[in-house]
């Protein structure tokens, strides 16, 4: 599906927008599910394992921050990562073999949907290569004015910032780290079915939700098979034991087949320890671990 010029676009910049990269019915499905899960958050008035609320959620104007894991919420988001335009792209970056890390529906309600701070997803799960990324298929038109993602060109290939704040992971870095420079950021608006490309080492973030309309992005964060999380991380999977590990692997694998020969390189590592106060997801991480935003 990709060009060479789009391959090499990423390889050297870590980053890529890829339009239409999924059909107009496959597009109207996601919106009518997505739309009927916030229908269903009216119901829910604290954040749990499917919602992240955002402040002011009520019953009458829902807000949330997140619909997580939605390919667990729906099978249908799982789906388009599988048997997709988007499964091309995989293929085309990360090869035959390749497994998800996770997935989130960052929904950004109108009218001051959180921010979220730069950061490099790198910093939260750090493995034995850096062959990762993350999609970011935009469910709605992301315009200027609604928070779209933000990135810094090539900072892919530069080091591993620090995510910390008096002392803890706040999973944010410092907006005064010399090294961060806020002034090569490239905003990525496009229509609803486009999708950004983002190495897990990239820089990045997005600006408050300002508009009237919901800004709808579906992350998938993925990895080439034969790189393997490293014991220290917040995942889930390092409190699984042997057994449950090798059955969760197996659902966790979208294209190929399982590695277990995991590739190791000479890639800038950090632990994201010791953790926030508050660590149930990015938004949590940031403020209760002190972050200071760039956005303010």
């Amino acid at each position: 599906m990709l060009t060479q010029e789009q391959k090499q676009f990423y390889d050297e910049n870590g980053y890529l927008m890829v339009e239409d990269v999924i059909t107009s019915e496959q597009l109207k499905k996601l919106q009518q599910i997505t739309y009927a899960l916030i229908e269903d958050s009216r119901q829910v008035s604290q954040s749990n394992e499917v919602y992240d609320l955002d402040d002011g959620h009520n019953a009458e104007t829902p807000r949330l921050t997140r619909i997580k894991l939605p390919h667990k919420q729906n099978p249908y988001y799982w789906d388009i990562l599988k048997q997709s335009g988007v499964t091309e792209v995989l293929r085309d970056i990360l090869g035959n073999d390749t497994t998800i890390i996770t997935s989130k529906l960052n929904t950004k309600s109108p009218g001051g949907g959180s921010a979220v701070e730069w950061h490099q997803d790198w910093a939260f799960y750090p493995h034995t290569n850096d062959d990762l990324l993350a999609f970011g298929l935009m469910l709605e038109d992301v315009t200027p004015d609604n928070g779209p993602l933000m990135v810094i060109p090539k900072s892919h290939k530069g080091p591993l910032l620090s995510h910390k704040a008096n002392g803890l992971f706040c999973g944010a870095i410092d907006a005064d780290d010399p090294l961060f420079e806020q002034e090569k950021a490239v905003t990525l608006t496009g229509k609803a079915g486009s999708m950004t490309v983002h190495h897990a080492r990239l820089l990045h973030g997005s600006a408050p939700n300002l508009s009237d309309r919901n800004r709808l992005i579906l992350f998938y964060e993925v990895a080439k098979a034969d790189a393997w999380p490293i014991l220290g991380a917040g995942s889930y999977i390092h409190s699984l034991g042997q057994r449950k590990f090798w059955d969760d692997l197996q659902d966790r694998t979208i294209t190929g087949e399982p590695c277990l020969a995991p590739r190791l390189e000479n890639v800038p590592v950090s632990m994201p320890l010791p953790p926030a106060l508050d660590n149930t997801s990015i938004f949590k991480t940031q403020k209760s671990g002190g972050a200071k935003s760039a956005f303010s």
